[in-house]
């Protein structure tokens, strides 16, 4: 049986990688930048618990910027290949 759910798993990565190379590149970008937006936040939300939130304010609004930023990013996106089909 873990053969098969190993097997499944990886033909699911198989579909969606191939559905994912036919994105056009500048889809690509944004979700690069997506991922960075996300990624940076959860830095700071690491680097927040190894060393404190004194100035919680400053976090707050860093990874809110972050998250922010993020939406925004994937709204574009979806208008964007909403537009391009």
């Amino acid at each position: 049986m873990a053969r098969s759910t190993s097997k499944d798993a990886q033909d699911l990565f198989r579909a969606l990688w191939s559905a994912y190379s036919a994105t056009p590149t500048n889809l690509k970008i944004i979700d690069l930048y997506v991922m960075y937006a996300v990624f940076t936040a959860l830095i700071q939300v690491v680097y927040m618990a190894m060393v404190g939130s004194f100035p919680f304010n400053s976090f707050l609004s860093g990874v809110l910027s972050c998250v922010g930023t993020a939406v925004l990013a994937g709204k574009w996106r979806r208008y964007i290949s909403t537009w391009l089909s």
